[in-house]
């Protein structure tokens, strides 16, 4: 790509100097003969050098260098003034206004192609440096997020294991201490439920760990019905049937462009917050709503008590508990649920009013 270089001068012989010569040379040439139409033509045009002669009719150059300082559009461009002045004093004043060099006239083409390719140089350099260190902020910002993120995250799978891995524990000290023949079953079911519970939290954190590593997923048009029956009967079946939980959903859903095993996770997740945290007993109502950004909204809604705005807005904060009592807070399943659905392109949200139950959702591509 060309430089953009702007001649500022009100002597004809001076800019058919610099113009035949830096064109010549490689630069795009723009060409301004006062100090109000060099204001303007820098503000639009941005070039990424200006050539600035001090002694003109009207604004001056050293107004014009004040005055393009003061733009913050035009602050960071080079000004090399041009001047038969040879007083120090001048270019004192020069330098105090935040130009980068003088040339003094008669011009020498050579000297004028030195100083413009120094300055130029140095502004790339500067440009890229800046460049870098945002790149660096960013880094270091995004890496103090992780931190906090893995913080609570530890605390997150902490408390999930903590509580079947303590019942398991139990139970098993029990068994080799006392004689429970009668009680034998009820406790093996209980480990087994434990372990189960262990296991899925494994698996959860399996699934979040894929999610932040791959880079490419292969999506197609899924089947929303075929994907829900999945859930509510080989994963949250004994779920329902211990709530006595009702979900209602429709025959037909829209067309979603997604990656069906991560959506199975999400209903799941959606589906089993439902119904810890739903009414008594609960009941859900599952939808969807084609919007006119061509995304489909898919929600879920619950007959509980409803969350408090400032609940609401900790619910996505990675790995947030908003309950402490023994059944399983929010914190683990939200947060897969979110870094998948950001990782397909949609996003997800709650919709709740204290009193009249909560409305999560998330939304995905139309096929």
């Amino acid at each position: 790509m060309q430089d953009k270089l702007l001649i500022v001068d009100d002597i004809p012989a001076n800019i058919s100097l610099l113009l035949d010569f830096l064109t010549d040379v490689g630069f795009k040439v723009l060409v301004a003969k006062d100090g109000a139409a060099a204001i303007k033509k820098a503000e639009y045009a941005h070039p990424d050098l200006i050539l600035l002669d001090i002694m003109m009719p009207g604004i001056d150059g050293f107004e014009v260098c004040k005055r393009l300082k003061a733009l913050p559009t035009t602050q960071d461009i080079p000004i090399i003034f041009m001047t038969a002045l040879s007083d120090t004093v001048d270019k004192v004043k020069g330098f105090s206004l935040g130009a980068v060099d003088y040339i003094t006239k008669p011009l020498q083409a050579e000297e004028v192609l030195a100083r413009v390719s120094s300055h130029l140089n140095l502004r790339k350099l500067q440009q890229q440096l800046e460049d870098e260190i945002k790149v660096r902020d960013t880094y270091a910002a995004e890496l103090e997020e992780r931190n906090l993120e893995l913080k609570s995250f530890a605390h997150t799978v902490a408390h999930d294991l903590r509580g079947p891995l303590t019942g398991i524990m139990a139970l098993s000290d029990r068994l080799l201490t006392t004689d429970n023949s009668i009680q034998l079953p009820k406790y093996l079911q209980l480990i087994s439920d434990s372990g189960q519970k262990m296991l899925e939290i494994i698996n959860a954190l399996l699934l979040l760990a894929g999610v932040s590593q791959q880079h490419t997923i292969r999506t197609e048009a899924i089947d929303m019905n075929d994907i829900i029956n999945q859930v509510l009967e080989k994963r949250l079946n004994h779920l329902i049937k211990e709530l006595q939980g009702e979900i209602v959903f429709p025959d037909t859903w829209p067309i979603a462009n997604s990656y069906a095993p991560w959506i199975e996770e999400v209903w799941a997740n959606y589906i089993s917050n439902g119904l810890k945290y739903g009414g008594r007993p609960p009941k859900l109502e599952l939808g969807a709503n084609l919007q006119e950004d061509n995304m489909i909204k898919f929600w879920i809604h619950d007959n509980g008590t409803g969350l408090s705005k400032s609940s609401q807005a900790k619910l996505f904060t990675p790995f947030t508990r908003l309950h402490d009592d023994n059944v399983d807070g929010y914190g683990l399943g939200l947060s897969i649920v979110r870094q998948v659905i950001e990782k397909l392109g949609g996003e997800i949200g709650i919709e709740s009013i204290e009193g009249k139950g909560s409305t999560f959702y998330f939304t995905l591509p139309a096929m």
